[in-house]
């Protein structure tokens, strides 16, 4: 009989978190024998519930609530020597890890689906700060992604991301970066700075569609211009999955980065503050066994 933690954040998704609480319990229970209930109450309750889980060698920890709260639990497993298997729930606004692994948005459907869910390998982020399993943010998107309430990510989802950013474009100039890779350099004036780990970034499943769970690479964007004509080309790309084809883009895969600024840029991390630059990223090759629905 194995031991699992669910690490619950009760008040994710409009406190749906405490609704599904015991329906995941009992579907993990039949899955594994013993489940460890914990519910986060403030900042990095996820990451000590993880490491804890993790000391005592669990079969498994499963994270219900944003993507904020399984950056956490993430960061909780990513240095201990015994990783246990990673499982989510998600209730966030855009619930990018939720898309790229294929699990249902809807909490219900998503627990059902821990029934059979099997271990995958997965790449996970790592930075000086922490560890990312989606996506880092440099620049006009980080600052504009911490001018969102709850309230417009409640009413419009992942696009409250967006319409945030366009006004952020529309009153600041592109920033002086360098970003340096062995496979690719860049000094000069750009907006955004983009490094991926999977397909789905804000919220838009086919950013970057050649993006794979396990490819052992960072898929870094630079966003150059941003005017109107830009706009209007890049609109449709995010749909589409063909950014690469637009002129305002440049991109290229690594497993190494570092970027820098003479100013003092800030770094999202998944969706959440992640300090300041410069910093060094890099790619965690299949680092954790993440638990996919079978498809």
């Amino acid at each position: 009989m194995d031991t699992v933690m669910l690490i619950v954040n009760p008040s994710s998704g409009k406190e749906l978190g405490k609704e599904h609480a015991a329906a995941a319990e009992e579907v993990l229970r039949e899955r594994y024998g013993n489940v460890d209930v914990r519910f986060t109450e403030k900042a990095d309750d996820a990451t000590h519930f993880a490491k804890e889980a993790a000391s005592k060698q669990y079969k498994a920890v499963i994270a219900m609530g944003g993507d904020g709260t399984l950056n956490e639990a993430v960061t909780g497993l990513a240095e201990a020597d015994h990783r246990p298997d990673f499982g989510i729930i998600p209730l966030g606004t855009v619930n990018d890890l939720a898309r790229a692994l294929g699990v249902p948005s809807d909490p219900a459907d998503a627990i059902e689906a821990l029934k059979t869910a099997q271990p995958t390998p997965m790449d996970i982020g790592k930075y000086e700060n922490g560890y990312f399993m989606n996506v880092i943010a440099i620049g006009l998107i980080a600052e504009a992604v911490d001018e969102v309430s709850v309230e417009e990510k409640t009413k419009w989802g992942p696009f409250a991301y967006l319409i945030e950013g366009i006004k952020a474009f529309r009153e600041h100039s592109p920033y002086a970066l360098s970003v340096q890779a062995e496979e690719h350099t860049f000094d000069g004036d750009a907006y955004l700075v983009v490094i991926a780990l999977t397909n789905s970034v804000g919220g838009f499943e086919n950013f970057e569609p050649d993006a794979e769970l396990n490819d052992g690479l960072l898929h870094v964007y630079l966003f150059e211009n941003l005017g109107f004509k830009d706009a209007i080309q890049l609109a449709p790309a995010l749909f589409t999955g063909k950014l690469k084809e637009t002129d305002s883009v440049t991109s290229f895969t690594t497993k190494r980065v570092h970027v820098d600024s003479p100013e003092s840029l800030p770094v999202n991390a998944d969706g959440d503050t992640g300090g300041k630059l410069p910093l060094t990223f890099e790619v965690l090759p299949s680092h954790l066994n993440v638990l996919k629905p079978i498809q």
